[in-house]
């Protein structure tokens, strides 16, 4: 699997998404599902749960570059690869990894 380009991304981009997945509670700002917050127990998850509860921060212009906080979105992994299905996005839904 091709690994999304890391060289895009600012050096503190794990800064600025924590803050953009802070400011929003843990929710989704698509659907408003309640995602998993740091230091919760997910012991009893599947992995599969895991992931779709994880929060990922989405770039409206698809340039993750631009990192001005009014082109950045809170999203649930599903309503983030719904943006990227049939959309010429920076990545492909298979590239989607949450570091």
């Amino acid at each position: 699997m091709p690994q999304k380009s890391q060289s895009r991304y600012p050096e503190n981009w794990s800064d600025i998404a924590l803050d953009v997945k802070q400011s929003v509670g843990w929710r989704c700002s698509k659907c408003g599902l309640q995602c998993i917050r740091p230091g919760d127990d997910t012991s009893e998850l599947s992995r599969s749960l895991r992931t779709a509860l994880t929060l990922t921060v989405h770039h409206k212009n698809f340039l993750p570059e631009d990192n001005r906080r009014e082109n950045l979105y809170a999203l649930c992994t599903a309503c983030h690869l719904s943006f990227h299905t049939r959309r010429r996005g920076n990545v492909s839904p298979g590239q989607l990894s949450l570091f």
